[in-house]
């Protein structure tokens, strides 16, 4: 199967979700968020996904995040919903309702929990790419979903005329190197430390959490690339190295990412939805220890960044629970 042209974007934001300080969504601060990440350069945006904490988000939650997107983008950018469900009928209705929504692509993940073979894995995704007509991602993860999506599904699944692409967070190269050269699939770096490995061995993005922090970085790498300048390419990821590591290393990247986002006064408040909670005192310092190795990122301007680790303490429990449906 010959796919044409990217309908997803290449830098591409895992958004976080804003939330106020009892763990309700904070829907103006989403739309702000929304249009700072697009403004710096983001011409894709993931919500609900990992980043978003898709697990205790609800339904509906999820479908408006989708809308203020598209609402928000007015087509500067793609908005790709994320997250899925481990119960693939739930799956199908939620992309479906998504398609419905206005959502540019989706994005599913392999099916978490259940650990089910690779012919379940198969069957969950294509029913799922069967059930829309949008563009397909799918999340390879395996760290978090417990089973890997293994070479030869991926080739079978590339055979799916709506599934285009791979978000790759299993780090295996020589894997993606294979199946770059045996199929049309474009893949997606899913591991912001790997973001130019990525793309140097033919990737054509990134879905990245410390893109929320500093999408414009990863505009300079991918734009770097797309031209050829290696050097450009590898001084920009070099200067993201710190922030990348105190994202993404210490605690989980949602709870980082708000951490550091209400720390420059970009988000009201950096509030978790349990059983996530904010980082304790020596988290917080070693986040805080990166940070202060950080220097000369566009649009992060850490001379003003004033942590408040009393406002990310602990989590919070939403008034109606995230698998209501």
């Amino acid at each position: 199967m010959t796919h044409h042209g990217n309908p997803f974007g290449q830098v591409l934001v895992a958004l976080v979700t804003p939330m106020t300080a009892d763990g309700e969504v904070d829907w103006p601060a989403v739309e702000k968020h929304m249009d700072d990440v697009i403004s710096a350069g983001a011409d894709g945006i993931v919500v609900t996904g990992t980043t978003g904490e898709t697990s205790t988000l609800t339904d509906p939650e999820k479908i408006r995040l989708v809308e203020v997107g598209k609402d928000v983008a007015a087509g500067r950018a793609k908005i790709i919903t994320g997250g899925g469900s481990n119960e693939t009928a739930h799956a199908i209705e939620l992309y479906k309702a998504s398609e419905k929504a206005g959502a540019d692509g989706i994005m599913i993940v392999t099916p978490y929990y259940n650990k089910p073979t690779q012919a379940g894995i198969l069957t969950h995704f294509r029913l799922v790419a069967d059930a829309t007509d949008l563009p397909v991602i799918l999340y390879d993860i395996p760290g978090r979903t417990g089973v890997p999506i293994k070479y030869e599904t991926i080739l079978r699944l590339a055979k799916h005329p709506n599934i285009l692409a791979v978000k790759d967070a299993k780090g295996d190269f020589s894997e993606v190197s294979r199946v770059l050269n045996q199929t049309d699939l474009m893949y997606f770096s899913g591991d912001d430390a790997n973001v130019l490995p990525h793309l140097a061995i033919g990737a054509s993005g990134l879905i990245g959490v410390t893109a929320n922090v500093a999408a414009a970085p990863y505009r300079v790498i991918v734009d770097a690339v797309n031209r050829g300048d290696l050097a450009a390419a590898t001084a920009a990821h070099k200067q993201l190295e710190p922030l990348v590591r105190a994202v993404m290393t210490h605690v989980p990247g949602t709870v980082s990412a708000k951490y550091i986002l209400h720390g420059l006064g970009r988000i009201s408040s950096p509030r978790v939805r349990l059983p996530l909670v904010g980082p304790e005192e020596w988290e917080a310092a070693m986040i805080e220890d990166e940070l202060a190795l950080v220097t000369d990122i566009a649009g992060a301007d850490f001379s003003n960044f004033r942590p408040d680790r009393n406002a990310a303490a602990g989590g919070a429990l939403p008034k109606v629970h995230g698998t209501t449906r």
